[in-house]
């Protein structure tokens, strides 16, 4: 009894010795001065057990950033083996209808799927139904002075060109090209716009360029305002195909699914570039699935219940990117999501989604090869600085990690350096 005793008495030894002192983290926290006044909340788990190494303020809700994306993640690969890029229906009459299922890829211009545009090539002519619930063009608690950015491309049911136009500055001429055609009319230079290289009409699918702002073969990408009927235009004239609208749900059609043949490009799409279209898309994606409508809130709370059994702390969740302001997680809860995740895919795949992080205050010892010791996915907010995915220790074991920095007042970049200092100084103390 006695040495069973004196056993457990180790083990209990042996588990406590690996978690780090708020006092040392707090410590280390002050000699960072980007991280003045900001609020700083950590969380570190081993991936295989329940032991949490660093609980520093980890149950403070916080602003999420892009870090919103790994939820997403995780409930697109909970819930699709493949991603379906529309629904269609030929019928006798040569008629191809479509219906969207939210997919963002058709003629994208950075992730193309080069299989859908293939089946619209087949088509003779095409018909669009109208969901009935149809998505807002900008979520809740964005900021409305977005909307010219590639990053607040707007929300739409069927996404074309990535909902952006493409402006490439020939190296020749030095004119712009504008891509998709339909929107070269609609641009006009004007050589006094002076802070931003283009700026889009609030309301209105009309530009001001300045060229001269822009080197030569450098493309920019500025959103155009969406609509059912400018969807069916570009469609038609992209495919040189007849396209007509209709609300019909036409459930008599007997419904095919088309699936995208690039489920990764979607999702390096998301893990790596940090695209925001792609995430509100996968989240439309999974209410058409879950709920048959493209209701975002009904996919939210059914995923609100599903992981409660696994989240120490409920999620205030509202968009699939990040973007908006009403987002609040705490660190120990995205720790959980992103332990969740390596059960569900694997170590391998999240390997290859996550991007391998080289920060710049993350240290390598002397003689030590320069491999990564961290994937994560960052996010990035105004005055709010985050990193969450997956750190390696110096024994090559593995945990899950997220480092949340919110209401900082330094650079970002600065910002970032602090984050690399630290997870080098949990590197030391972590096997």
């Amino acid at each position: 009894m006695r040495f069973t005793i004196i056993f457990l008495l180790l083990c209990s030894i042996s588990l406590s010795a690996q978690k780090i002192s708020n006092r040392k983290i707090q410590k280390q926290i002050e000699a960072i001065p980007h991280f003045n006044q900001a609020i700083i909340g950590i969380s570190i788990k081993e991936m295989k057990a329940s032991n949490t190494v660093v609980s520093f303020h980890d149950a403070r809700y916080m602003t999420p950033a892009s870090n919103t994306k790994i939820l997403t993640y995780l409930a697109s690969v909970q819930h699709f083996d493949s991603l379906p890029a529309l629904q269609y229906a030929i019928t006798p009459d040569s008629l191809t209808h479509i219906r969207s299922t939210g997919y963002p890829l058709l003629l994208h211009p950075l992730y193309e799927d080069s299989g859908l545009n293939a089946f619209f090539k087949q088509q003779k002519a095409l018909v669009y139904h109208l969901p009935t619930v149809a998505p807002k063009r900008l979520g809740s608690g964005w900021s409305w002075d977005d909307y010219g950015y590639y990053f607040a491309a707007e929300t739409s049911a069927f996404p074309i060109y990535g909902n952006v136009v493409a402006l490439t500055k020939d190296s020749l001429s030095a004119k712009v090209k504008v891509h998709p055609p339909y929107f070269q009319t609609k641009i006009t230079s004007d050589t006094l716009l002076i802070n931003i290289p283009t700026r889009r009409a609030e309301h209105e699918n009309n530009y001001l360029i300045n060229p001269t702002k822009w080197k030569p073969q450098t493309t920019r990408y500025a959103p155009f305002r969406t609509s059912d009927s400018l969807f069916v235009k570009l469609l038609s004239q992209a495919f040189e195909k007849p396209v007509t609208l209709t609300e019909s749900d036409a459930q008599t059609l007997r419904w095919k699914t088309l699936y995208s043949a690039i489920p990764n490009t979607l999702y390096k799409g998301l893990m790596h570039d940090s695209d925001n279209l792609i995430a509100e898309s996968l989240l439309l994606m999974l209410a058409k699935k879950q709920t048959d409508s493209l209701d975002t809130r009904k996919a939210i709370r059914g995923l609100q219940e599903k992981w409660s059994a696994f989240l120490p702390d409920p999620l205030e969740w509202v968009d699939g990117s990040g973007v908006s302001r009403y987002n609040m997680f705490t660190p120990r809860s995205l720790t959980a999501v992103l332990q969740e995740l390596q059960k569900t895919v694997g170590w391998e795949t999240l390997k290859d989604i996550f991007p391998a992080t080289q920060l710049v205050g993350i240290r390598y010892p002397e003689g030590e090869r320069k491999t990564p010791y961290v994937y994560a996915k960052t996010g990035t907010l105004r005055h709010n600085v985050l990193l969450s995915g997956y750190l390696i220790g110096k024994k090559n074991k593995r945990y899950a990690f997220s480092i949340m920095v919110n209401h900082a007042t330094a650079p970002t970049r600065d910002v970032r350096e602090g984050i690399g200092s630290l997870l080098a100084f949990f590197r030391k103390k972590l096997k």
